[in-house]
C-alpha cells in the first residue's frame, strides 16, 4: 500500500533554527527528525529545494534539478574539513526568527567561495573523485547549470534573456569562450551542488531509518529565468529571441475579476512527447532522489492549462488548452516504475474537468489534496469537510499558502466560517490548531498533515507566504530555538496513536 494511514508536519529546511540566518542541513535539520520520530510521525514534508531566484520563493527558481546551496551547513562544513572554526567566527547576529535573505545570501555565498578555496587546495584524492564522479553522473543537467549560474555572476545577476544576444541565444563559440573564461566559477558551482547533495542525502538517510519519508515538492512549469528554460528552448513556446509567445496563468474566477498572471512560460508538449518526455522523467528522477514522495504543484495543468498571450497585463484573454494528460504518466511510470506523487488539486474546476483530473488520479493512484481551512465556508456538503472524504486523498490543515490555523481563525476567516467551525468541532474555537489538527488526524484521509506553525498554535506572524505578493515576510518565518519541547512531541505521538496513524 503506497499511503498506509500515516501523518507528518510541513517544516521548509530554511525555516529550521540555526546561527547563520537561515535554516540548514547541519544539527538543527537532524534534532527535528528526531523529533519527528520522537511524535510518531512517518512524514516531513518540505517545499521545493531548489536555488531561489525573485522574491526569494521555492517556487521560482534558477533550475529544476539543482539544490539550493542556501541550505548547506556550514558546521557540517567543518566536519569534512572543508571550512575551520576560524571561518565562522564573525558570523553576523542574524535574527532567529526570520530569514533576512539579502544579507544572509552574501555572508554564506562568501563561506561556500572560502570552502571551495579550501578544497582545492587541500581536497585528498578521494574527495576529488567524489566530485568528479558526482559531475560525470549529473552532467545532463549540471554542465548546463554550472555554466548558467557563471554567467549569471558575469552579468550582474541579470535574468538570461537580458544577456548578450549570442549568449543568451547559446552560440557555440561564444559559450566555448566563457566556459574557458570562467573554468574557475563554473567548477564553484559543481561544488556548491555536490555538497548541497551530500548534505540532503545524508539527512534523508538518517530520517528512512527512523522511519521518517520525505514529500517533496514540484511546481509544474519553471521560470523564465532558469537553466532549464535557457539550455531547452525548444521545449517551450518562445521566439526567436528566446522570449515567450505565451505565458501561464489562471483565469478570472470567484477570488480575481482578472484571474492570475503567473507568466512562465509553456511547454511545447508535442516536441516533449517526441522523446517520450525524456525532460519529465529525468525531472521526476532526480526528484525521487531527493524525495520519497513527490507532491505536485498545480497538478491540474497536466490535463489542461489556462494560456495566456505573452504581453497581456491580466489573465482575462486566455485560453484553456489541453495538457499531455495520462500519457505522461505511462511514460514515467515505463521508465521510473510506480512512483508515489500527490497531486495538488486545490483551485477552481468545470465539471469536465475535474472529471479529467480525477481520472489520472484514480488510474495511477495520485492521492489530491484537502485543505481544513477551506471546509466551514459552504454548508455540509463542502467537499473539504471530512465527512465527505475518502481514503485517497491527503488532509492538511493549512499549507504554506494559507494563513497559520490561529491567523485563519482570528483574521482571515468569516464569521459565519467561525460559527460553523464551532459546532462542527464542538469546541469553543480556544484551542483552534490543535482542534483541526485532531480533526486531521480523525479523518479516514490516508495522509494527514500539519505545519509547525499549528503545532505551536502560532498566529498570523508566523505565515509562510501569502499568494499573489512578494518579498519579506513571504518564505522569512523561522522556528525559534528550543520551541518544539518534548511536551509537544507527546501531545502529537498520543494524538497519533489514538487514530491509528502510528508507523
Amino acid at each position: 500500500m503506497r499511503f498506509p494511514r500515516r501523518s507528518g508536519i510541513l517544516l521548509h529546511p530554511t525555516s529550521l533554527p540555526g546561527r547563520f540566518g537561515i535554516g540548514d542541513l547541519g544539527d538543527a535539520a537532524y534534532r527535528f527528525v528526531d523529533f519527528l520520530a520522537a511524535a510518531g510521525q512517518s512524514y516531513w514534508q518540505v517545499l521545493p529545494l531548489s536555488p531561489t531566484g525573485y522574491g526569494d520563493s521555492p517556487y521560482q527558481t534558477l533550475s529544476a534539478f539543482a539544490g539550493n546551496p542556501m541550505l548547506i551547513s556550514p558546521e557540517k562544513m567543518v566536519e569534512i574539513g572543508h571550512l575551520s572554526e576560524a571561518d565562522l567566527e564573525d558570523a553576523p547576529a542574524f535574527p532567529d526568527d526570520r530569514v533576512d535573505f539579502g544579507p544572509v545570501i552574501r555572508y554564506k555565498t562568501g563561506l561556500l567561495d572560502q570552502a571551495f578555496a579550501n578544497f582545492r587546495a587541500q581536497a585528498p584524492a578521494r574527495g576529488r573523485a567524489a566530485l568528479a564522479r558526482f559531475c560525470d553522473e549529473q552532467a545532463f543537467w549540471l554542465d548546463d547549470f554550472a555554466l548558467f549560474m557563471a554567467l549569471k555572476e558575469a552579468y550582474n545577476l541579470r535574468p538570461w534573456h537580458e544577456w548578450e544576444p549570442e549568449v543568451a541565444t547559446r552560440q557555440p563559440e561564444p559559450l566555448a569562450r566563457w566556459r574557458e573564461s570562467l573554468a574557475e566559477e563554473i567548477e564553484n558551482q559543481k561544488y556548491r551542488q555536490w555538497s548541497f547533495f551530500e548534505q540532503w542525502l545524508a539527512v534523508k538517510r538518517y530520517a528512512n531509518e527512523r522511519g521518517v519519508r520525505f514529500v517533496g515538492d514540484i511546481p509544474i512549469f519553471v521560470s523564465m529565468d532558469s537553466a532549464d528554460v535557457w539550455a531547452n528552448p525548444h521545449l517551450l513556446h518562445l521566439d526567436e529571441r528566446r522570449r515567450p509567445t505565451v505565458v501561464s496563468g489562471v483565469p478570472p474566477d470567484y477570488f480575481s475579476e482578472t484571474g492570475q498572471l503567473w507568466g512562465h512560460p509553456l511547454y511545447r508538449w508535442e516536441v516533449m512527447a517526441q522523446d517520450g518526455y525524456g525532460w519529465w522523467i529525468a525531472r521526476f528522477r532526480m526528484a525521487f532522489t531527493q524525495a520519497d514522495v513527490v507532491r505536485i504543484d498545480h497538478f491540474r495543468g497536466f490535463y489542461n492549462y489556462w494560456e495566456v498571450p505573452a504581453g497581456e497585463k491580466t489573465a482575462v484573454n486566455g485560453r484553456w488548452l489541453y495538457g499531455p494528460g495520462a500519457d505522461l504518466f505511462h511514460a514515467v511510470t515505463a521508465a521510473l516504475g510506480e512512483v508515489v506523487i500527490i497531486a495538488e488539486d486545490l483551485g477552481d474546476f468545470d465539471a469536465e474537468s475535474r472529471a479529467g483530473v480525477d481520472a489520472i488520479q484514480t488510474e495511477f493512484g495520485y492521492p489530491g489534496m484537502k485543505v481544513l481551512q477551506f471546509a466551514f465556508g459552504a454548508g455540509p456538503t463542502d467537499s473539504f469537510l471530512p465527512h465527505n472524504f475518502t481514503p485517497d486523498c491527503v488532509v492538511y490543515t493549512g499549507t504554506h499558502d494559507n494563513d497559520t490555523t490561529v491567523g485563519w481563525y482570528q483574521a482571515t476567516s468569516t464569521e459565519a466560517e467561525r460559527d460553523y467551525a464551532r459546532k462542527y468541532l464542538g469546541s469553543d474555537g480556544s484551542d483552534i490548531a490543535w482542534d483541526l489538527i485532531r480533526l486531521a488526524w480523525a479523518t479516514v484521509a490516508n495522509t494527514a498533515i500539519t505545519t509547525v506553525q499549528d503545532l505551536l498554535s502560532l498566529g498570523h506572524e508566523a505565515r509562510m507566504n501569502t499568494p499573489g505578493t512578494a518579498g519579506p515576510p513571504n518564505w522569512c518565518w523561522r522556528l525559534l530555538p528550543g520551541a518544539l519541547a518534548d511536551e509537544v512531541a507527546a501531545r502529537l505521538l498520543e494524538l497519533t496513536a489514538v487514530y491509528g496513524r502510528t508507523f
